[in-house]
This record gives structure tokens, sequence and C-alpha cells, in this order.
């Protein structure tokens, strides 16, 4: 494995169970987001995947599946990256909320918009847009250099750090990005060329 790229939503967290908005906050994963994370490990284990370097946020949820993964591996000593540019989207005033609830507040149509297009933020929050100009610069100057000299990376983040990330790989628009879901737990592999252009893409939900 050169030139990859593994991009891993966590699994099941507390709050993703309770259907709440998490954004920042430190929940950890549930019984079934542990299972979901062996299982993403045992799945690239399958795959023959090997990696070279790791990163991931500064959110217990996303640490603890990475380093579960990584157990699946047999390459526990790995060495990680943690950087709170891959964190999660901060939701703002939803964060807590149900997300129900944060409907009957706001409306069903606020609140998808709030969660699903591309430059509209929560109040006192981030829009994927906002999240994207962190996340994105942070794989330019840190990942893609990796990459580029023929390692292997695993990033293991949340669903829309993954998400504006994915959108750039994939050459999404706004409006098609708003169709985007991550997965918990399901491996998403990139091979790249060495201008950083995607040779291919494997989903193993698929």
């Amino acid at each position: 494995m050169k030139n990859v790229l593994v991009l891993v939503r966590h699994g099941e967290s507390e709050w993703n169970r309770l259907n709440m908005f998490t954004g920042w906050q430190d929940v950890d994963l549930t019984e079934e987001g542990v299972a979901e994370a062996h299982r993403a490990g045992a799945m690239l284990k399958a795959e023959g995947a090997h990696v070279d370097l790791a990163f991931t946020s500064l959110l217990k949820r996303a640490q603890n599946t990475l380093k579960i993964i990584l157990s699946e591996l047999d390459q526990d000593k790995l060495p990680i990256v943690f950087d709170a540019a891959l964190n999660e989207r901060h939701y703002g005033d939803l964060v807590g909320l149900n997300k129900d609830e944060a409907r009957e507040r706001w409306g069903e149509e606020q609140v998808h918009l709030w969660q699903r297009s591309y430059d509209i933020a929560p109040p006192g929050g981030e829009s994927l847009k906002d999240t994207a100009a962190r996340v994105l610069p942070f794989y330019t100057k840190r990942i893609a250099p990796e990459l580029q000299a023929g390692k292997s990376v695993i990033l293991v983040g949340h669903g829309n750090s993954l998400r504006s990330l994915v959108m750039q790989l994939d050459r999404l628009s706004p409006e098609q990005v708003k169709e985007l879901t991550i997965s918990t737990g399901m491996p998403l592999i990139y091979r790249l060329r060495p201008d950083g252009t995607v040779a291919e893409k494997r989903d193993l939900a698929a």
C-alpha cells in the first residue's frame, strides 16, 4: 500500500446514540461504537492494509476508534498526530440538543440547512465551509506531503471533517455535498497519484 489514504469516521458515540448534536463535546464511544471500530480494523486487515502514519482529532471518540483499528492491524506503536484542525464541526447553540428538539424549536427546514448545506452555519457554530477552512490547509500541509512521499496514511475523523475532505478529493460541488453522508466505522480507501488526484477509491461499506 503506497500513496494510500484511509479515512474512517469514528464509531457510534454516546451522543450519536441519543440523536444529539455533538460538535466539539468530548463524548466517548458506545459499545456498538467500539464494535464498529473493531470491525473497521478487521476489514482493513483483510484488505492487507499497512499504514505508516496516523492522524486524528483531539476528541476521544476518534482517538479511541483509531487505537482500536491500529490494534486490529497489529500496529499499536504507529506514530499518531493529534490536531484540533481535524475536530468535528462546531455546532454552536445546537450542541447538546436532541435533533428532534432542535427541529421543534427552529423548524425542520432550518435545521436541515444547518446540517447539510455547505455555507450556512448554525448560531454560534461552523458551516461545512468553515470546517473545510481548517481541515483542508492541514491536509495540504501535513498529510499530502506524506502521501506524495509514497507513504500510506490513516485518518480517523468525524462526519463533517471528513465530508469537507471527501468533497475536495471527489471534486464535489456545494450542491452535491449536501447528499454526502459518511457512515460510522466504515473505511474509505483512496489511492492517490503523485499530483494528489484520486486514482482509485474504494468504499468498504459498499
